[in-house]
C-alpha cells in the first residue's frame, strides 16, 4: 500500500512507521524537520517537506494525518492558539486540497484527533456518541475533525480518531512523569478523582493498521483501552511500579495562575469508551493499566 503519513517523526509517528515498514508498505513522510525524518528512517521511505509536493498525478492508498504541535508545552497565547490551529486544521485543510486535485484520490484518510473533543466529563462515561465539549481544546478538536470530513464528499472513508493518553516510556505524558515518581516525589493532581482514559502504544499502533484495513469503519473512534482509571488510581500504580507511594497532591490552586486554560488538561477528565472498536471486534492486548505498566517496563 501507498501511503502518506503526516506527524512521522512523533513518538507515535516513529512507531507507526516501524510497523508499516514491516508490513512491506511504502511510506511517504511530511516533515518540516526532513533532517530528522532522514536520521530516524534513512532510504525506507520517501520524505518531503511539504504537502505541496503532492502532484496530481501521485497516487496514494491512503493518508494518515497526525501532525499536531504539542497542546500542553506552551501558554496559550493567542499566538500559541494559532500556531495549535494551523499545525491541525491549517494542515488538514492542506490535505484535502492536495486530495482535490489528485487524478485518483485515496480510498482513507486516518486524520487525528483528541478526547479533548468531550471536554471535561467529570464522572460521565463518553462514547463516540456523546456530547462535545466547548473550552478550548475541545472547539480545537471539532474544527480538527470538521476539516477531515471535507474528503468525504471526494469519495474517501474518513476515521477520526480520538486519542487518549497514549502510554510509552519513550514519550508523551508517561515519559514526564517516570523521573518524579521513580524518586518517590510524584504526586496525584488536586483530588485525584478526574478519569484518565489512556492505551498502550503497541495497542493504539494496532488500532490505527486496523482501521486502516477496515472498510465499514467511518467517523469517529475513540482510541482509548477499555478500563480508564481516576488519576489517582493512575498515580498508585505508577508509584508502585517504582516500588514508591504517593505522598503528595498537587494543587489546581497552585498551577492554575501558572497553566491557566491548561490546568483543564490536567485537573479535567473523560471517562471514555472505545466502544465502536469494540463493536466492530478489535481485540485489545493491554486492558488494565497494570498490564500495560509491566510490559512498558517503566522501571
Amino acid at each position: 500500500m501507498q501511503i502518506l503519513l503526516t506527524g512521522g517523526t512523533g513518538f507515535i509517528g516513529q512507531a507507526l512507521v516501524m510497523r508499516l515498514l514491516l508490513q512491506n508498505h511504502q511510506l511517504t513522510i511530511v516533515s518540516r524537520n526532513p533532517e530528522k525524518a532522514a536520521a530516524l528512517f534513512g532510504k525506507s521511505v520517501t520524505i518531503w517537506s511539504s504537502i505541496s509536493q503532492w502532484q496530481a498525478n501521485t497516487h496514494f492508498d491512503s493518508v494518515i494525518n497526525l501532525a499536531g504541535e504539542p497542546i500542553i508545552d506552551k501558554a496559550w497565547t493567542v499566538k500559541r492558539k494559532q500556531a495549535l490551529l494551523d499545525s491541525r486544521v491549517g494542515i488538514t485543510e492542506l490535505l484535502i486540497s492536495a486530495m482535490q486535485k489528485a487524478d485518483k484520490k485515496p480510498t482513507v484518510l486516518l486524520s487525528g484527533s483528541a478526547i479533548g473533543v468531550y471536554g471535561d466529563c467529570g464522572q460521565t462515561i463518553c462514547t463516540e456518541e456523546s456530547p462535545l465539549g466547548e473550552d478550548f481544546a475541545a472547539r480545537l478538536c471539532q474544527q480538527w475533525e470538521q476539516a477531515a470530513c471535507k474528503a468525504e464528499a471526494l469519495g474517501v472513508r474518513v476515521v477520526m480518531l480520538r486519542t487518549g493518553l497514549v502510554l510509552a516510556n519513550h514519550g508523551g505524558m508517561l515519559k514526564k512523569m517516570i523521573v518524579p515518581f521513580s524518586l518517590g516525589v510524584g504526586s496525584q493532581l488536586g483530588n485525584g478523582q478526574q478519569m484518565m482514559s489512556w492505551i498502550h502504544l503497541n495497542d493504539y499502533i494496532q488500532a490505527l493498521i486496523w482501521l486502516l484495513d477496515c472498510e465499514n469503519c467511518t467517523g469517529a473512534f475513540n482510541l482509548t483501552a477499555p478500563k480508564p482509571v481516576s488519576n489517582q488510581q493512575f498515580s498508585q500504580e505508577l508509584a508502585s511500579s517504582f516500588n514508591r507511594r504517593v505522598l503528595l497532591s498537587t494543587s489546581e490552586l497552585l498551577l492554575k495562575p501558572i497553566l491557566g486554560e491548561r490546568s483543564l488538561l490536567l485537573f479535567g477528565g473523560q471517562h471514555v469508551m472505545p466502544n465502536k472498536l469494540i463493536k466492530q471486534g478489535f481485540q485489545f492486548r493491554y486492558l488494565t493499566l497494570s498490564n500495560a505498566l509491566k510490559n512498558i517496563k517503566v522501571n
